[in-house]
């Protein structure tokens, strides 16, 4: 009961917040017959990640509640461009919604240009969840036992170690590169086609180190395949409750989370995104969906349209200010 408490007061700000803003939503949705149609969910990755796995237990969840199919569309490539793109140009009658993480705003400046405006092409839905953050992971031969033994170790080796991403402009490329910034280190990047290959290489002792998402790298530390020094949330993941996180580690302040969000495309009628948005934070808080969510390293955050909407203006900016302190130019 006490766990369940604070989860249900979550939900209840939310409905008064979303009342608030939505006004009459209630008798607009009475008179609305939405959804009409099978509904769309684009996750513009391949399938088998984290995003896919949640994506396929909402849809059903939203499938069972909505009344009509809501079906998982994958459309990979271009670091999430392509279904995006996808989405930014269907009808805005709320049957096409985008699955997205922090990628979408990562790539404004990623990219020089974009086939789409990421702010303005799109109805904010909501913030689902966050993550519990990166794992700076190194293999086991290397010799640090703590951040701050590694930190120790690069500086005494400027530009001899390597760091593994998933790709460049990922989330597990610039959360070591903001490492780097903060530690005043010199390891080098060397990017892969997925965090699949990355990790390996981590595994096989080719590739000293790598920031990988907790949900991804905690069987691996624990099957001691990789040695875990930090994680990057602001507190810590409970997949790696003995790894401390980079604050308690001397880096005040320090912070990196993955995030997941829903879109709508831009000029879906409001109360068509008030109807998703309810089902969606109803989803999320139930109590038979925490243990799922933890087991993909995902914290439900349900934010309203207006706070997701405000959250992806701030993090444009942040991962602006990542990327250009990275040196990494847009392609």
């Amino acid at each position: 009961m006490i766990g369940i408490l604070p989860r249900v007061l979550r939900s209840l700000a939310i409905a008064v917040v979303l009342a608030s803003f939505f006004g009459s939503i209630a008798h607009a949705q009475g008179t609305d017959a939405y959804p009409s149609k099978p509904v769309r969910m684009v996750v513009p990755y391949a399938p088998g990640g984290p995003i896919d796995v949640w994506g396929r237990i909402l849809a059903q969840k939203l499938s069972e509640s909505l009344g009509r199919p809501v079906v998982l569309d994958n459309k990979p490539g271009a670091n999430g461009i392509v279904g995006t793109d996808i989405v930014a140009k269907s009808a805005p009658d709320g049957h096409t919604m985008l699955y997205q993480t922090g990628s979408h705003v990562a790539n404004v400046s990623m990219y020089k240009k974009l086939p789409y405006d990421s702010v303005r092409d799109f109805s904010p839905i909501m913030q689902m969840a966050s993550t519990h953050g990166m794992v700076l992971v190194v293999h086991p031969t290397v010799p640090a036992m703590s951040l701050r033994e590694f930190i120790a170790l690069a500086r005494s080796q400027p530009g001899k170690l390597n760091f593994a991403s998933a790709g460049s402009g990922n989330a597990t490329h610039l959360a070591a590169e903001l490492m780097k910034s903060a530690a005043g280190i010199d390891v080098v990047h060397v990017a892969y086609k997925g965090g699949g290959p990355a990790l390996n290489e981590v595994m096989a002792g080719q590739i000293e180190m790598m920031m990988v998402s907790v949900a991804q790298g905690a069987p691996f530390v624990k099957a001691g395949r990789v040695r875990a020094l930090a994680v990057t949330g602001a507190s810590r993941a409970p997949p790696l409750a003995n790894v401390p996180t980079f604050q308690e580690s001397g880096f005040p302040g320090f912070h990196f989370a993955g995030w997941h969000g829903l879109w709508f495309p831009a000029e879906v009628p409001r109360e068509r995104v008030a109807r998703l948005h309810s089902e969606v934070a109803r989803i999320m808080f139930a109590p038979d969906m925490k243990s799922r969510l933890d087991d993909l390293g995902l914290v439900p955050v349900a934010s309203t349209p207006p706070e997701f909407a405000a959250f992806i203006e701030r993090e444009i900016a942040l991962y602006a200010k990542i990327i250009k302190a990275a040196k990494i130019e847009p392609q």
